[in-house]
């Protein structure tokens, strides 16, 4: 069996100072960790997967527009890896690296809407680490989804993930631990 990291949301919209729904200096501080981390499984030869919101202008039916303001809208800056890390992940694509992948996802959950359960039954794939923002939204929306679906061996690395609320983000990381039974650090 393999093991993928899984790379959620960590878009200029969300980590940049003038992203349009940011997490800000909380998530700018985990670059560093992230991009160490996406090495690591590089150096491995482990998977890569990149699950990024996808969001379209003036989309007032998606339940998100009565909750944030618009962000990661299709062909904008704000969709882009941020930083270092994007810098990371396009020379991984420009290497033509085989085990780098790609899901736009239009709700909180990696899973909901898209083809990242069957990809990761196609790899083998039993191991999932998870990592980018927000912790207590769309990082606890895949892990809830990834314990339904039987990942049971998820990883959480506290020093990969963010929230603009630390409330919220010391709660999930308990949540991940405690109810979840995942491999918190």
């Amino acid at each position: 069996m393999s093991k993928a990291l899984l790379l959620i949301d960590y878009t200029n919209d969300f980590v940049a100072d003038d992203g349009k729904l940011t997490c800000g200096k909380a998530a700018q501080d985990i670059e560093d960790s992230i991009a160490e981390k996406v090495k690591q499984y590089y150096n491995a030869n482990e998977y890569i997967i990149i699950a990024n919101d996808l969001h379209y202008k003036d989309d007032l039916s998606h339940p998100e527009s009565k909750l944030f303001p618009e962000h990661n809208i299709l062909g904008t800056e704000g969709r882009n890896i941020y930083g270092r890390v994007g810098r990371i992940i396009s020379d991984l694509f420009e290497s033509k690296y085989k085990n780098i992948r790609c899901f736009d996802k239009t709700r909180y959950s990696a899973f909901a809407h898209t083809d990242l359960q069957a990809y990761l039954a196609s790899e083998k794939i039993d191991t999932i680490e998870l990592c980018g923002v927000c912790t207590d939204i769309c990082i606890l929306h895949t892990a809830v989804d990834a314990y339904n679906l039987g990942y049971f061996n998820t990883i959480i690395d506290s020093r990969c993930v963010a929230s603009f609320n630390q409330t919220g983000h010391d709660w999930a990381l308990n949540h991940f631990k405690s109810t979840l039974g995942f491999t918190v650090y």
